[in-house]
């Protein structure tokens, strides 16, 4: 029966880490990887924890199973951080899942069992996103999410939110948007919110990267004020990349309604489909980001080390923006865009060029992400650009 399988593209992403591993030069830079990297190009772990790891290796006592919820003390000390101290909890519950993308996939699966059959998305957006939409057999329909200019397409999001039909999902990102680093402004999501309400779509929000543009707080500002206005939303959150968990996976998923039987029953469909979808989550890293929460010292030294990333992205991006013109390339919204992301408009002969002339490998889409530059090889990029745009 193997014979009947169709062969697969290769993923272009993996395919660029074996090119850069193979390429000898030792001045090559690395942007297409999407993790975050330190001044010295490394990926740590973070010192709260490895604290929190300490610990857990000595009080922990049984890795017995805990269920298709997951850790639900991780799940409850996300809250705060999520909704805000104050949002009423009778409002939200939710459950662990195995990162973001977990995440999103149990969203996308509650909204398709609730009767939504259509999922409107900004684009360019990450990939994994239109393949879990078309993978739950659901309807994808777009929208221009950047403007050429490099800025938010407010006015594409109002035409589509406009042409959505009552029971439709909305999918957006919270903030620092993979892959283009292009947020909506607080002015905006003030605009957003009542929208999505008068036009009845139920919004799916993806906070992958809070901490990582303005700070915890800015950066659920458009969350937040959704949830202030909409009835019930569907929220999908990462801890990967705020607690450097990349490979442990460390996700959840909430539901909010002020519905108390539709909260209950959104948890319920949950449980299901994770149950027959990885059946139990991994623990360890939500494990150790529950101890770091429960813990004042930790908590304040995670903050510190998040603090560390957010100002050293900033440094890049206003270096990058200092450049202003490079060649055809505006440069300077890059300064005001945020978090790992952007996307330089580059075409595939530009980008195989300053590839293969350079040693600078980034996607075949355009996308750079920021923590790949330093102070070693931030001007040989710019130099890079100038010679191939």
């Amino acid at each position: 029966m193997l014979e009947n399988l169709a062969a697969q593209p290769a993923d272009a992403l993996l395919a660029l880490i074996k090119l850069h591993n193979a390429d000898p030069r030792a001045d090559k830079i690395d942007l297409g990887v999407g993790v975050y990297r330190t001044s010295e190009g490394d990926t740590p772990v973070f010192k709260a924890i490895k604290a929190a790891e300490a610990r857990l290796l000595e009080t922990q006592d049984s890795k017995a199973y805990l269920g298709p919820e997951g850790d639900m003390g991780f799940v409850h000390a996300l809250i705060p951080y999520v909704f805000g101290k104050d949002f009423d909890r009778s409002k939200v519950e939710g459950m662990q899942a195995p990162g973001g993308t977990g995440a999103v996939r149990l969203a996308i699966e509650v909204a398709k069992r609730s009767g939504v059959k259509r999922v409107w998305m900004g684009t360019p957006s990450w990939p994994n996103h239109a393949q879990i939409i078309a993978a739950a057999g659901m309807e994808l329909k777009t929208f221009s999410h950047m403007t050429a200019d490099g800025f938010a397409d407010l006015e594409a999001l109002k035409a589509a939110l406009a042409g959505a039909e009552a029971g439709d999902a909305v999918l957006l990102h919270g903030c620092c948007h993979n892959p283009t680093g292009v947020d909506y402004t607080e002015a905006q999501w003030d605009e957003i919110a009542p929208l999505l309400v008068e036009r009845k779509v139920l919004p799916i929000l993806d906070l992958a990267y809070q901490g990582l543009g303005a700070g915890m707080e800015a950066d659920a500002y458009g969350l937040r004020k959704v949830l202030s206005l909409a009835p019930e939303a569907l929220v999908a959150y990462s801890c990967d990349k705020n607690f450097g968990l990349y490979r442990d996976r460390v996700g959840a998923f909430y539901a909010v309604t002020s519905d108390a039987t539709a909260l209950a029953n959104a948890m319920a469909n949950g449980a299901t489909i994770a149950r027959a979808s990885w059946s139990m989550p991994p623990d360890h890293g939500a494990a150790a980001v529950r101890l770091i929460l429960a813990d004042a010292e930790l908590t304040a030294m995670w903050l510190a080390e998040l603090d560390e990333m957010r100002d050293r992205m900033r440094w890049v991006r206003d270096r990058l923006a200092a450049a202003q013109q490079v060649g055809p390339i505006n440069m300077a919204p890059l300064g005001v865009q945020n978090g790992l992301f952007s996307m330089l408009p580059l075409n595939g002969e530009q980008i195989l060029a300053i590839r293969e002339k350079h040693g600078v490998y980034m996607a075949g889409s355009g996308r750079i992400n920021i923590a790949g530059l330093t102070t070693g090889n931030i001007d040989k990029f710019v130099e890079a650009l100038r010679d191939v745009a």
